[in-house]
């Protein structure tokens, strides 16, 4: 049975530039999956379905709700973490 052993955060600490950069980032991948899903066919529609491939969230990040915004939030700061973590450093130019 697969058990899931993500890279321990815990520990990490991130700077307020590099949580607005968090911020940024999840738009970014909420842009992405909506560009995927219309790529591929699906359109707006009140409820997820994957026969007719129609999503709710086929929308713009800032009219999503916050509990969908959240979602992208935790994979990009998660990501944002293990970057650090694995000992590389983030620098705005």
């Amino acid at each position: 049975m697969y058990k899931p052993e993500p890279i321990d955060t815990e520990d990490v600490v991130l700077s307020n530039d590099i949580l607005e950069l968090s911020e940024a980032l999840a738009r970014n991948t909420h842009e992405v999956w909506a560009q995927n899903r219309i790529r591929d066919g699906w359109t707006l529609g009140e409820e997820r379905s994957d026969t007719k491939r129609t999503h709710p969230c086929l929308i713009p990040y800032e009219d999503l709700p916050e509990e969908e915004k959240e979602y992208d939030r935790a994979t990009s700061l998660e990501t944002l973490k293990v970057i650090r973590k694995l000992g590389y450093k983030i620098v705005k130019e």
